[in-house]
């Protein structure tokens, strides 16, 4: 299956840096789960399997997973990591997303 959802060069850093102070193969899954503020948000968590209907984004050493439902929610999305004096966290730059919360994860589409 291909995908236009992709990820930046400081996410794929972030990735790789956190799966090896892991120390086990492993991919940054990305979800989008019904709920949140604005009706859907995005989970990312550590998932040593990909399952058989995922997709698998590789990129300079980092690995994203991501299933079929949620990769229609981000169709031209594109992963991004940033390191700010709020705090550092993933971001979705979504350009399917037509409102979002302060909290960051939760967005809402047409």
């Amino acid at each position: 299956m291909e995908t236009n959802f992709g990820l930046t060069e400081r996410a794929a850093a972030r990735i790789a840096e956190i799966v090896a102070a892991e120390g086990r193969p492993s991919a940054l899954r990305v979800a989008v789960l019904a709920g949140g503020c604005s009706g859907f948000q995005y989970k990312f968590e550590l998932d040593d399997a990909a399952q058989s209907d995922d997709v698998v984004i590789e990129h300079n050493g980092a690995r994203v997973v991501v299933d079929p439902a949620s990769l229609d929610l981000l169709a031209g999305a594109e992963l991004d990591y940033t390191d700010e004096l709020m705090g550092s966290h993933f971001a979705v730059r979504n350009p399917n997303a037509v409102s979002a919360c302060g909290c960051g994860t939760s967005f809402s589409v047409e």
